[in-house]
């Protein structure tokens, strides 16, 4: 290796490695520490960036309280649109940042954010961004359900969501309350996922608050 890659000049790495497939990056980085820090660096990001998204340069910066941030935030974030949010037509990278910073904020070790402000947060990001009220709504539920989708089967995220299933936002205004599915999807995640993870307190105070939200409530939701 010293005596081929090894000698290569960084902008030649960069060129090689951004034509890798995205999940050989990690162990790629793992190889030396010299092309560990090409990857924690902004130039082989910014390669990338411009390969895979072309025209991602050529769109405003957007208002708001949510930051484009560096080329490798704005590479995750245009990859969380495409192959996790799944967002249909043109890629939004908007869409991309909301969800990780949903995602973020949620998974903080101590105790994150109410869920009103962050999905307060999130409509107003796309009201700053000339979207709809009705649009803001539907793109928000459409991230907060990939949010739910994708966290890790923990005891943090069991927490996490018995958390949000227990918080009330039928107080806010429209489009400022969380969508129905959304607070469905907690519930049923609850229920299917980690149903071993309650003790019965706990098991019968969730289940009345879906009771007092739902009607009626999925069967398979019963027997603790």
């Amino acid at each position: 290796m010293d005596h081929t890659f090894g000698k290569l000049p960084d902008h030649l790495l960069i060129e090689i490695f951004v034509r890798v497939p995205v999940s050989q990056w990690v162990h790629i980085a793992c190889v030396k520490q010299h092309w560990a820090n090409l990857f924690g660096g902004e130039c082989l990001w910014k390669c990338a960036l411009l390969k895979t998204w072309p025209l991602a340069d050529q769109g405003d910066r957007w208002p708001g309280p949510i930051p484009r941030g560096s080329s490798k935030r704005r590479y995750e974030a245009l990859y969380v649109s495409k192959h996790i949010i799944g967002f249909v037509g043109e890629i939004d990278e908007i869409m991309g940042h909301t969800y990780l910073f949903l995602k973020e904020q949620l998974e903080l070790s101590v105790m994150p954010p109410a869920s009103g402000f962050l999905h307060g947060t999130i409509i107003d990001q796309f009201i700053a961004c000339g979207k709809s009220r009705d649009k803001a709504h539907e793109f928000a539920s459409q991230i907060w359900l990939a949010v739910i989708d994708n966290l890790d089967d923990s005891e943090q995220t069991f927490l996490l969501l018995r958390c949000l299933a227990q918080e009330g936002d039928v107080f806010l205004p429209y489009p400022y309350s969380r969508s129905f599915k959304v607070q469905w999807r907690v519930f049923e995640k609850l229920f299917t996922d980690f149903r071993d993870c309650f003790d019965g307190m706990d098991y019968y105070d969730i289940l009345a608050c879906a009771k007092l939200r739902f009607q009626p409530i999925p069967s398979a939701w019963l027997g603790y």
